[in-house]
C-alpha cells in the first residue's frame, strides 16, 4: 500500500470513529486497521527518508549531491 493511500485510509478510519456511533466491535475492529495503516505509512516514510538526498552548494559554487544523513 502507498504512503497516499495509508494515509487516505487512516482519515477515513478517524473520520468513522468520531461519529461516535460504532459499536465497541466495528470500533475496535477499525482501531487495529488503523494501526496496521500507520505502521505503513511510517515504513514508507522511513524508506523515504533512507533515500533522500540533499543537493548542496560548495563555496567554489560547485553543486554536490550528499546523502542526507551524512
Amino acid at each position: 500500500m502507498s504512503f497516499e493511500s495509508a494515509i487516505d485510509r487512516l482519515d477515513a478510519i478517524v473520520r468513522e470513529l468520531e461519529t461516535g456511533d460504532l459499536t465497541l466491535d466495528r470500533s475496535l475492529a477499525l482501531f487495529e486497521e488503523g494501526v496496521r495503516h500507520l505502521r505503513s505509512a511510517s515504513e514508507a516514510l522511513a524508506a523515504a527518508d533512507a533515500s533522500v538526498k540533499v543537493l548542496t552548494e560548495k563555496a567554489d559554487g560547485a553543486l554536490t549531491l550528499t546523502d542526507f544523513r551524512a
